[in-house]
């Protein structure tokens, strides 16, 4: 067999080299989640590309990432507190109903950015050669770093009240945003593969967004969905954001009450954190699928972009 892949050219000389030999390997070769943490340097420079490309040209830049959150807690505070009256039933009802707006905002951002996410950067995507699972990724990073501000005002909010704060609670608070940073990294693999080959799915998700307030105990506490469901309220803990939200409220809501033991038996329901931690594997097993279905679609993204 003649050896083709290497010939002298002549004295002093380095050998060339026939190209031709060698397999041709497409520039997103090497991709998966994984692929895209071995490459951190370039995860670093998209996550800050898109938290500066937020704030250009803005007066007081990161610092809405507090008011905007601080208005909306006014704003709970009033309409349901003072006028709807849930703050006389419901001790300290806009600390849990700011609970689930932290849980809320992090999951709907990070599903709504990362299903435009690639068609959004679709230079980068067709020129660069790096995973492309690396801009849903980043967008979860991005409205990660943008809960930040919410858990603080969260966190001074519940201090004001007199919070009290114990390991199981703040167990339950990274586990549920573990939930929310999977699941919402899962969801937005599968639209960000599908809004490539039909833009509407980036509005479908728009509206399906907008049931999540209402699909979780946010605006009204779980006590009302098991007085009225009674044993089907299991079903309503299927939801991996309603139990982020729980987890959330075991955290800091009933920390505030001046019976927290009360609350806890009253209010969240038996084994929340184990319910939490199923809810996470169920949330890796969502993400693996989309992975899955991600990296049969991608090599078809440049052509469709």
């Amino acid at each position: 067999m003649t050896d083709t892949a290497a010939r002298p050219t002549g004295d002093g000389e380095r050998p060339a080299y026939d190209t031709s030999a060698l397999p041709l390997v497409p520039p997103s070769a090497t991709t998966g989640l994984f692929e895209v943490f071995r490459r951190r340097y370039l995860l670093r420079l998209l996550v800050r590309r898109e938290i500066s490309a937020r704030y250009q040209g803005s007066f007081l830049g990161i610092l809405w990432s507090y008011v905007n959150p601080f208005t909306q807690f006014l704003l709970y505070y009033f309409v349901l507190g003072i006028v709807v009256g849930l703050g006389d039933r419901f001790e300290n009802f806009a600390v849990h109903v700011f609970c689930g707006l932290v849980v809320v905002s992090f999951f709907t951002e990070t599903f709504n950015a990362g299903t435009r996410s690639i068609v959004g950067n679709r230079q980068l995507v067709q020129k660069m050669a790096v995973p492309r699972e690396m801009f849903p990724v980043a967008s979860m990073l991005v409205s990660g770093y943008h809960v930040l501000p919410q858990i603080a005002i969260l966190v001074v909010i519940s201090l004001w009240y007199g919070w009290s704060p114990d390991p199981v609670g703040m167990l339950g608070m990274v586990v549920a945003l573990l939930i929310i940073g999977v699941l919402g990294t899962a969801l937005a693999l599968l639209f960000s593969a599908a809004n490539v080959f039909f833009r509407d799915f980036a509005q479908v998700v728009n509206v399906l967004t907008n049931f999540v307030r209402f699909g979780v105990p946010m605006i009204y506490p779980y006590t009302l969905v098991s007085e009225r469901f009674g044993s089907f309220a299991t079903l309503y803990l299927a939801n991996p954001i309603a139990d982020a939200v729980l987890l959330v409220q075991r955290a800091f809501w009933v920390g505030t009450t001046q019976d927290p033991a009360e609350y806890t038996r009253l209010h969240i329901p038996d084994h929340i954190l184990l319910i939490g931690l199923g809810a996470l594997a169920g949330s890796v097993v969502v993400l693996v699928v989309g992975q899955l279905v991600f990296s049969r679609l991608e090599n078809k993204i440049p052509e469709r972009l």
